[in-house]
């Protein structure tokens, strides 16, 4: 089995950490290929930078030579998922909604913890347009910027496992997911720190991903995902060629 693992920013050593994260927990014999965008922003953590991610996680996937079995789409919040599921047939698997699923099984409530405030309420959306919201205890930001989860880990571990803790003695979680793909490389440090089970959405997605698989599940082509309509389209990269 083959998953290629979308980075939705081009920080190349995100991507190297983002795919190491997700071969720590993969089956024998599922091989996962790193995969960044050829443009885009450095980071994702605003509305403009995460739709321009979404071209360019397309554009990626759809230049990707080989075959493949399924896609995760390695970022939080907004990053066209829904597109790639009318593009591909493969399962399509956000991060972001595999992080909250699997909560849901090991807790009543769960937390997100994330970067900057700013994206808690993109975040918000994408929990709410998958029909995850309502067990959501909160989103909270750790203050973070993505870049600095790189640059500065021990800050930022500090800075996670705070608001961790408020999450579980505030706000009633009983389960914390980890709201940023770049948080991937730091689970098991928060882990030793919270005293709940922590969910990385990168690694959950794997799970989520090999089993769709393993099912023989496709993304259904009827209706909602049903591919583009053949039709002329001027200047987008991912039809451009």
């Amino acid at each position: 089995m083959r998953i290629l693992v979308a980075n939705v920013n081009t920080t190349e050593t995100m991507t190297e950490g983002i795919a190491e994260a997700a071969r720590a927990v993969a089956s024998a014999g599922t091989e996962i290929i790193g995969i960044t965008p050829s443009f885009g922003a450095e980071s994702c953590e605003g509305n403009f930078e995460s739709y321009l991610a979404a071209i360019a996680v397309m554009d990626a996937v759809t230049r990707y030579e080989g075959p493949f079995d399924a896609v995760i789409q390695a970022g939080y919040g907004e990053h066209g998922r829904e597109g790639l599921q009318e593009l591909l047939t493969v399962p399509v698997v956000d991060i972001t909604e595999a992080g909250a699923s699997t909560a849901m099984f090991l807790g009543r409530a769960y937390s997100v913890v994330t970067t900057l405030d700013r994206t808690v309420p993109l975040i918000e959306d994408r929990l709410i347009l998958g029909g995850l919201h309502d067990r959501c205890a909160s989103v909270r930001s750790s203050g973070m910027s993505v870049l600095e989860l790189e640059s500065d880990p021990e800050r930022a571990i500090e800075a996670i496992v705070a608001e961790a803790q408020l999450a579980i003695e505030v706000d009633r979680a009983e389960v914390i997911v980890l709201g940023c793909g770049g948080m991937a490389e730091l689970k098991e440090r928060v882990v030793e720190r919270c005293g709940v089970p922590v969910v990385d959405g990168v690694q959950a997605a794997v799970a989520v991903a090999e089993g769709l698989v393993n099912l023989g599940l496709a993304t259904s082509k009827v209706r909602t995902y049903a591919p583009p309509r053949p039709k002329r389209v001027t200047g987008f990269p991912v039809f451009g060629r």
